[in-house]
C-alpha cells in the first residue's frame, strides 16, 4: 500500500501546469492567428495579411516537489528517491497542461478590422496544496507503517474544445497614438472532467493490523475526514470505453486591447499632392507596444454529471476490502458513508490577466516582458487555473524568420530559460529547454511545435524608382517628384517655366511674375506691374492707388482742404474754430463772437437775481407735504414744474435744497423730517430732467425759524423748504 501510494504520487508530482501556451512565440508579430490565444487584439493590424495554421501542439509540466534532471529522470531506472532533490511543504502543487490549435485561420477584413476563426483542444491536470512533508517523512520511514495529516486538498483534470471567432477592430489612431481592441467568443465542448477534494483528511497505515482468517495478517486503514468526488462518467472503471459526454458545453470569451506608441508614424505614411495617402503594412510602427486581456471568462456544464460527498472515517478498514474494489467509486460508496449527492456541476475555465510590454529597439531587435496572472483561486473545488508567471523574452524578429530568447519566473517552478524559432510555416520552441538541459535541479519542463501557412502584406511596388508607390504614382513608369503625384514637370503653356516654378501653369507670362501674364487685380485698368497699389483700385494720377484720408475724417486726402487734420465734410475736411475761445465750436456756438458757457451754447449765461431767488422761494413754500411723512401732495407739482422752468433758464447755476419743520416733536424727529423732505424735493426734480451736480439737499430741522412757533400761524410759516443759489464763493 506504502508503495502504491507513493509511486501514484512522484507520477503525479512532476507535473504542474504552467501559464502560457507557446511561450516565446507569442511575443512575435508574425504569430498570426496563433496570438488570439493571449490577446484577441493582436490580429489586426500587423503585417500579417492571412494565416492559416495547420496544427500546433504545446505540452507544459513542471511541479514545487522534485527539481531533476530531465535527460536522467526520463531513463526508466531513474530513481527519485535516490536521485532528485526534494521541496517538501504543506502545501506542494502539481498539474499539467496540454494545448492543442487546431485548424484555424486569420484574415484582414480592411485596413481597420480583422477576423479569425480558430479550434482549439485543451486539457488541465490541478493538484493543489498536496502536503509533501508527510509523503517525503514515508519516504523515509524504514517501516511499511505511514501516517498522513493531509488536511485540505483539491485535484481537478478538465478536458474540454473550444471553437471561436475572434473580431478586432482599430479603435483610435491619431499622430503616434494607436489603439486597437478585440474580442473573442468561444463555444465550449466539455471532453470529460473530475474533481477530487478533500477536508480534514486524516490516513493512518498498519501494514499488519487486520487478522486474516488463515492467520496471516495484512494493513489496515484508520482515516477521518471528508472527501468530494466529481465526475462525468465513471471512467476510473477499468471496463470504461471513453464516450464524449453529452450535454456538457458551455460559452466563453477573451477580451483585449492593445496600445501602440507610434512616434515614427510620419515616416510609415506617404502622402501626394491631390491627398492621396498609404499607410505602410507590412513592417511595424510601434517603438512601445502595451497589450492587456483577460482570457477564458466562462465555464462548462456538466449537465449529466455526478458530484457526491463522502465521510470517510473509518476504523481498521482492511486493505484487503479496499483492494477488491475496482475503483474509486467502489471504495468510496461501499466502504465509507455518502452524505450528500447531486446531479450536474459546472468546471470554470482557468481564467487569466495577460499584461505586456514590448519594446522595439533597432532592425528587428525587440524585449517582450509578459505578466500572466490567474483569476481564479486553486482553492475552488471545480475551477481550472494557470500558475502566474513573469517573462522577458529578448527576440529578432523578420518576415520569415524569427528567434527569441524567453527567461521567465514560473511560480512553483521557479526560473526557466528556453529558446524557439520561427521560419516560414514552421514554428518551435520551448520556454525551458535551455535550463532543462544544464540544469540538475529542473522542475518544470515544456515544449511547443506547429505548421502554419502564412501570408504577409507585400511591400508596395515602385515600378519607376521615385520613392512613390504605384498605387499612389500618377506616372507609375516615369519618375516624378510626390509634389506631382510622381509624374515629371512639364510646361503646359510653353513659357519656358516648368509647371512646378510657373504660378501660371496654364497661362503664359514672365518669369519676372512667376509665369504668370501681368494682370489687373484689382480692376481700375492699371496693369499690376506699373500699379502701386495692384490690390486696391485707384485712378492713374496717384499711380493706381486708391486716394488716402491721411487724418482719418473720410475726406479723401484730394479734396481735404486740412488732409492732416480732421474736420467734417461741411467744413471741407477742416475742423471747426472757436472765434470766441469760449470751448464751444462755432458750428455749435450761438454766439460765435461772444464768450459763453458750454451750457448756455457759448453764449453769456444770465446771472440769478435775487428777485428770480425769492420766486423760487416763494414757489418753494407752497410745496405741501403729507402730515409728518416726506412725500410730496399732488396738488404741488405743477408749482415743482414752474420750479423746474426757472432752473432750466439758469444751467450752469447751482442749487442748494433746504429743509425745515415748526417746534412741534423731538429735535431729532423734527431734524430726521427736515432732512427727508428736502431730499425728496431734489429727487423729484432730478428725475424731472434737472443736473444731478447742480443740486444738494439739507435739513435744518427747527433750528432756523422765521417766525415764532408759539401760534399756530408761526409755525405754518416755520414749515417750509427753500432753494437757495449757491453762490459760486460759497
Amino acid at each position: 500500500m506504502k508503495t502504491t501510494f507513493v509511486t501514484l504520487s512522484l507520477i503525479i508530482s512532476s507535473l504542474c501546469a504552467n501559464a502560457q501556451s507557446y511561450t516565446g512565440f507569442l511575443t512575435d508579430n508574425y504569430s498570426g492567428v496563433n496570438s488570439v490565444i493571449a490577446n484577441p487584439a493582436n490580429i489586426t493590424g500587423t503585417p500579417v495579411k492571412t494565416d492559416v495554421n495547420i496544427m500546433g501542439l504545446s505540452v507544459f509540466g513542471g511541479n514545487d516537489y522534485y527539481g531533476v534532471n530531465i535527460l536522467d529522470a526520463i531513463k526508466s531506472d531513474y530513481d527519485f528517491d535516490l536521485s532528485a532533490n526534494k521541496y517538501p511543504s504543506a502545501n506542494n502543487n502539481i498539474g499539467f497542461n496540454l494545448d492543442i490549435l487546431g485548424p484555424s485561420f486569420m484574415f484582414n477584413i480592411d485596413n481597420k478590422s480583422s477576423l479569425a476563426v480558430f479550434t482549439r483542444g485543451r486539457s488541465i491536470l490541478n493538484v493543489n496544496e498536496i502536503n509533501g512533508k508527510t509523503i517525503d517523512a514515508i519516504n523515509e520511514n524504514d517501516s511499511d507503517d505511514y501516517y498522513i495529516n493531509e488536511g485540505d486538498f483539491n485535484i481537478i483534470g478538465h478536458g474540454w474544445a473550444e471553437v471561436g471567432v475572434t473580431y478586432a477592430r482599430e479603435l483610435f489612431n491619431k499622430d503616434d497614438h494607436y489603439l486597437k481592441g478585440g474580442l473573442t467568443l468561444k463555444y465550449l465542448q466539455g471532453a470529460g472532467s473530475a474533481y477530487l477534494s478533500g477536508k480534514n483528511l486524516i490516513v493512518d497505515y498498519d501494514a499488519d493490523g487486520t487478522l486474516l482468517p488463515d492467520g496471516d495478517t495484512t494493513g489496515s486503514i484508520t482515516s477521518s475526514g471528508q472527501i468530494t468526488y466529481g465526475r462525468f462518467d465513471e471512467f476510473d472503471n477499468e471496463d470504461y470505453d471513453f464516450k464524449l459526454p453529452k450535454k456538457s458545453n458551455g460559452l466563453g470569451a477573451d477580451l483585449g486591447f492593445v496600445y501602440e506608441w507610434r512616434p515614427d508614424y510620419a515616416s510609415y505614411t506617404t502622402t501626394t499632392a491631390n491627398g492621396s495617402s498609404y499607410v505602410s503594412k507590412h513592417e511595424n510602427k510601434y517603438k512601445l507596444k502595451l497589450g492587456l486581456s483577460i482570457t477564458d471568462i466562462g465555464k462548462i456544464k456538466y449537465k449529466e454529471g455526478l458530484q457526491e460527498v463522502f465521510d470517510v472515517t473509518g476504523v481498521n478498514v482492511s486493505e484487503d476490502a479496499i483492494n477488491n474494489e475496482e475503483d474509486i467509486n467502489g471504495i468510496l460508496n461501499n466502504i465509507y458513508s455518502l452524505t450528500s449527492s447531486k446531479t450536474g456541476y459546472k468546471i470554470n475555465l482557468p481564467t487569466a490577466l495577460h499584461f505586456t510590454a514590448d519594446w522595439y529597439f533597432n532592425k528587428g531587435f525587440y524585449v517582450n516582458l509578459n505578466t500572466d496572472l490567474s483569476l481564479t483561486s486553486k482553492k475552488k473545488t471545480n475551477v481550472n487555473h494557470i500558475s502566474n508567471v513573469v517573462s522577458l523574452t529578448p527576440r529578432f524578429e523578420s518576415k520569415w524568420f524569427s528567434f527569441y530568447l524567453p527567461v521567465s519566473a514560473v511560480q512553483y517552478n521557479g526560473f526557466q530559460v528556453g529558446a524557439g524559432l520561427r521560419a516560414g510555416p514552421l514554428y518551435i520552441g520551448s520556454g525551458s529547454v535551455l535550463s532543462v538541459l544544464t540544469s540538475n535541479n529542473s522542475k518544470g519542463a515544456d515544449i511547443y511545435a506547429g505548421l502554419k501557412i502564412p501570408i504577409y502584406q507585400g511591400k508596395p511596388k515602385d515600378s519607376d524608382d521615385d520613392g512613390i508607390i504605384d498605387i499612389l504614382d500618377e506616372c507609375p513608369n516615369e519618375a516624378g517628384p510626390l509634389e506631382n503625384n510622381g509624374c515629371p514637370w512639364g510646361d503646359a503653356d510653353e513659357d519656358s517655366i516648368t509647371d512646378n516654378l510657373d504660378e501660371c501653369p496654364n497661362e503664359a507670362g514672365p518669369i519676372e511674375n512667376n509665369g504668370c501674364p501681368w494682370g489687373d487685380r484689382d480692376g481700375d485698368g492699371i496693369t499690376d506691374n506699373l500699379d502701386e497699389c495692384p490690390d486696391e483700385a485707384g485712378p492713374i494720377e496717384n499711380n493706381g492707388c486708391p486716394w488716402g484720408d491721411r487724418d482719418g475724417d473720410n475726406v479723401l486726402d484730394n479734396v481735404d482742404e486740412c488732409p492732416d487734420e480732421v474736420g467734417p465734410i461741411e467744413n471741407n475736411g477742416c475742423p471747426w474754430g472757436d472765434r470766441d475761445g469760449d470751448g464751444v465750436p462755432d458750428n455749435l456756438d450761438k454766439c460765435p463772437d461772444v464768450p459763453g458757457t458750454i451750457e448756455n451754447d457759448g453764449c453769456p449765461e444770465v446771472e440769478v437775481t435775487e428777485e428770480v431767488q425769492k420766486t423760487l422761494n416763494q414757489y418753494a413754500k407752497t410745496i405741501l407735504f403729507n402730515s409728518g411723512k416726506s412725500t410730496i401732495k399732488a396738488e404741488s407739482f405743477d408749482m415743482l414744474g414752474e420750479i423746474i422752468l426757472i432752473l432750466q433758464e439758469y444751467p450752469s447755476a447751482k442749487f442748494s435744497i433746504e429743509g425745515h419743520t415748526d417746534s412741534d416733536g423731538s429735535a431729532a424727529l423734527n431734524q430726521n423730517l427736515s432732512e427727508s423732505r428736502a431730499s425728496e424735493v431734489m429727487k423729484y426734480l432730478i428725475e424731472s430732467g434737472v443736473a444731478s451736480n447742480r443740486l444738494t439737499s439739507k435739513g435744518y430741522g427747527e433750528s432756523k425759524p422765521i417766525t415764532s412757533n408759539a401760534t399756530a400761524a408761526g409755525k405754518a410759516i416755520n414749515r417750509r423748504v427753500e432753494i437757495n443759489l449757491i453762490k459760486k464763493d460759497d
